[in-house]
């Protein structure tokens, strides 16, 4: 489905025209934010179903007792280390039908050899019940936690390495805490909930790759580093605090939405989609390849604001209403992307 935020950029740029060309094109842009709630809302639901009564046993905040048969399967780092260790072979669909001991037997790599998941951490609980995979300790050095996720809910109550759910394709990763670069690289869906700082390279692809993300959410209460979205085909990236340079550079499709101070040469070669600069006190220069389009109210915007509302993202409330001045680009590309600056209140 054509991106949501780029579609009024195919549009009139000319301010005069713009309105009527808004009135126009009215009931084919309702035809594509219904597609857009079929597509992108029915695959999530299972885990807002599950959440209802799961929130219990994945939720850190929640206060209710359950029974011990529904206690989440916990991985609690017990050695820090600064050599890296990768746990891409803990699977939530693999770990739910095992045992703690099998689990703690999982080899994982550390450096250039295979161990046993068992020496670094302690397990206990079991996700055959409740499809929940709890990670607990700083694991900053812990890298592709929750890759290729399918399903389920991963949390992590402290900070997460590299390559957090990368190439996941479904369910839910909260993080209560920091997480490095390569966040939500290349995913094709779900949704992943940072409550702290991202690295570098949010929702990118990987070097030498062609796209990377193509659906699915990357929420970041915090700051981002550079690169955010990097070749992006699709999805919504949010970043509530500062993001560092090129953010959206070339960008095939998709949303960013950048709520801080923003870093130089934003939306660089993309092609389409909508980045969006909600902080309207410091503004970047923009590109010579942009060209200025008008000043308006974007109403999809505000469709995208309150579902961030919706998930708990902290959002302005004047931002709701607020105007944005639009400008298309990048034209060395094919100049059909927009940069939304939020006006001067």
């Amino acid at each position: 489905m054509r991106d949501l935020g780029a579609f009024l950029a195919h549009g009139p740029t000319d301010a005069s025209t713009r309105p009527r060309y808004q009135h126009d094109v009215l009931s084919e842009f309702a035809h594509e934010f219904l597609a857009f709630l079929l597509n992108e809302s029915f695959k999530k639901v299972d885990v807002l179903i599950s959440r209802s009564y799961k929130d219990a046993n994945c939720n850190s905040s929640s206060t209710h007792k359950v029974h011990e048969r529904t206690m989440p399967l916990v991985i609690i780092l017990k050695t820090k280390t600064s050599i890296p260790v990768e746990v891409d072979s803990i699977q939530l669909e693999t770990v739910a039908k095992q045992s703690t001991n099998d689990v703690k037997a999982t080899l994982v790599q550390y450096g250039n050899k295979q161990v046993p998941l068992g020496e670094f951490f302690e397990v206990t609980g079991s996700a055959a019940d409740d499809n929940c995979l709890v990670w607990e300790g700083d694991c900053a050095h812990v890298k592709l936690i929750g890759t290729k996720l399918r399903s389920g809910h991963i949390r992590v109550d402290g900070n997460a390495g590299m390559h957090l759910g990368a190439e996941m394709t479904g369910g839910e990763i909260i993080v209560n805490g920091n997480a490095t670069d390569w966040v939500g690289a290349e995913m094709h869906g779900g949704r992943i909930h940072v409550h702290g700082d991202a690295g570098h390279l949010v929702g990118a692809v990987y070097r030498g790759g062609y796209r990377g993300m193509t659906g699915g959410e990357i929420l970041i209460d915090g700051n981002a580093g550079n690169e955010i979205g990097h070749s992006m085909r699709r999805g919504l990236i949010a970043v509530g605090g500062k993001a560092g340079d090129a953010a959206g550079v070339n960008m095939i499709a998709g949303t960013v939405l950048l709520f801080g101070n923003t870093g130089i040469r934003p939306g660089a070669g993309m092609r389409r989609g909508t980045i969006g600069l909600l902080d309207s006190d410091n503004p970047p220069d923009m590109l010579p390849t942009f060209k200025y389009a008008c000043k308006y109210r974007p109403i999809f915007l505000r469709l995208y604001l309150r579902h961030l509302q919706s998930c708990r993202f902290s959002v302005p409330e004047d931002s709701l209403d607020a105007e944005f001045h639009r400008h298309c680009g990048d034209f060395l590309e094919d100049g059909k992307g927009e940069i939304l600056i939020r006006a001067a209140k």
